[in-house]
């Protein structure tokens, strides 16, 4: 027998008994969404499933187009969202707008990511979270620019990261 479970804040509060087949029809999408020989179409009908774990997979998966991923950037579970914002295969557009995201967590997940474009990241550098301000300080991708904007930010962490990253800039560039 197969159990869902559902959780809220990591608290477990229900197990369903599934019936077998449900279960394994979830897990074959599940698998289907992750897999890289799964047709751009299949992924395309993926992307619109129920289950948000599905639609994540679906987001992590380097064979989903660039064009699919920009429009699981607006996904209303915040774990599809991050999928996006750490595949390898999602343009700088869809940056731009995950940089605007409403969750924190999101927007921290994309400063923090080594492919991330410097103009998102100057956009996070903005940002009303001081941990995103912090993860676009430590991010080596951060231009000099706007290194510089953080090094004078109001949290010291964020001002001593960015002043230690600048840092480390000028001594591998010899100076």
């Amino acid at each position: 027998m197969r159990y869902a479970r559902w959780s809220v804040a990591g608290s477990l509060i229900l197990l369903l008994a599934l019936p077998p087949a449900l279960a394994d029809e979830s897990q074959q999408r599940r698998r289907d969404a992750s897999h890289p020989a799964t047709s751009a179409e299949r992924l395309q009908t993926l992307a619109r499933d129920s289950d948000w774990e599905v639609r994540q997979r679906v987001a992590r998966n380097r064979r989903a187009p660039p064009e699919l991923l920009h429009q699981l950037a607006d996904d209303s579970h915040p774990q599809v969202r991050i999928g996006v914002a750490t595949n390898l295969d999602t343009a700088d557009r869809t940056f731009l707008k995950l940089a605007h995201d409403p969750e924190p967590a999101v927007r921290s997940v994309v400063a923090r990511f080594e492919y991330v474009p410097a103009r998102a990241l100057a956009i996070l550098a903005t940002d009303n979270n001081g941990e995103v301000r912090l993860e676009v300080a430590r991010n080596w991708n951060t231009a000099v620019p706007t290194l510089q904007r953080l090094s004078g930010d109001p949290l010291s962490g964020v001002s001593q990261m960015a002043q230690l990253s600048l840092a480390k800039r000028r001594e591998e560039a010899g100076e």
